[in-house]
């Protein structure tokens, strides 16, 4: 079978799988659960990001710290960032999730109110001088911009990667797929429209890993930037508009199925 005929036949398994896990129901039990508890669009950016920068363990205590974050943001997120006093700061004391801590999390607040001082929406963060160019140049630069205050905690620097490290960015990029990506089955939010859908690179966790690298979609060793471009670059060629709607199939794949036993070859 020539690899014309090989590259079909896994597109048409993949937007099989796509389409079946990319429904509401695979919201309950997923971080993306979190930000579907608000309706502003704000509150829905700040929640998914904390989801987001959360996102390592069990999905279900990813879910239970968020939401216990959302209570001491007293149920209003936005409100709380941009009006709290520093008595309310006192809140969030105590607050930890694996080594996020509460050191972590007063500068993210204090970060999010410096920046939606400025700005209607977390998108400007992520588009250098208001002109979208590419997902590499957007990471670096969110990243830069986050800590260029003068008072950012060192500490807090591991909590939000960037490709100029060489890390997968695997918890930024997931919530770009959340804001960015856009269609009818309800679960990502399509709240951002600078960036294209079609310029999104695919998160890599250990789950979408495993299953990439059987089915031929990654071939680099290390697990680092490289290999979400090259993970992101082999999807494209099955949908150049929407390649990281993979995403739902190579995770959902990995948790809850086995793959085929035929396994394919590395896309050319």
């Amino acid at each position: 079978m020539n690899m014309v005929l090989l590259q079909q036949e896994l597109k048409d398994f993949l937007d099989r799988k796509a389409d079946q896990y990319n429904r509401i129901s695979f919201i309950e039990n997923d971080p993306i659960f979190v930000p579907h508890q608000f309706t502003l669009k704000q509150e829905i950016e700040i929640m998914g990001f904390f989801a987001a920068i959360f996102a390592w363990g069990q999905r279900k205590t990813i879910i239970q710290k968020s939401l216990e974050l959302a209570r001491r943001f007293d149920g209003k997120p936005y409100e709380f960032v941009m009006n709290h006093s520093g008595t309310d700061l006192k809140q969030l004391m105590g607050f930890r999730h694996r080594t996020f801590n509460d050191t972590d999390l007063l500068y993210f607040v204090d970060f999010l109110q410096r920046h939606y001082r400025q700005h209607e929406s977390l998108e400007s963060a992520f588009v250098p001088e208001n002109r979208f160019t590419d997902m590499e140049r957007s990471l670096i630069y969110f990243q830069q911009y986050f800590f260029d205050a003068p008072h950012a905690p060192v500490r807090t620097r591991k909590h939000v990667a960037s490709p100029a490290r060489n890390s997968t960015c695997k918890r930024l990029n997931m919530f770009l797929r959340w804001m960015v990506r856009c269609d009818e089955k309800g679960v990502d939010f399509g709240l951002w429209k600078q960036i294209d859908p079609s310029a999104l690179i695919c998160p890599i966790d250990l789950h979408v890993e495993r299953t990439a690298r059987r089915l031929g979609l990654i071939s680099r060793q290390q697990t680092d930037w490289r290999a979400a471009v090259e993970l992101t670059e082999n999807l494209r060629r099955l949908d150049p508009l929407d390649p990281v709607k993979y995403d739902f199939a190579l995770f959902g794949l990995s948790i809850e199925e086995e793959l085929p036993i035929k396994l394919y070859p590395r896309i050319p």
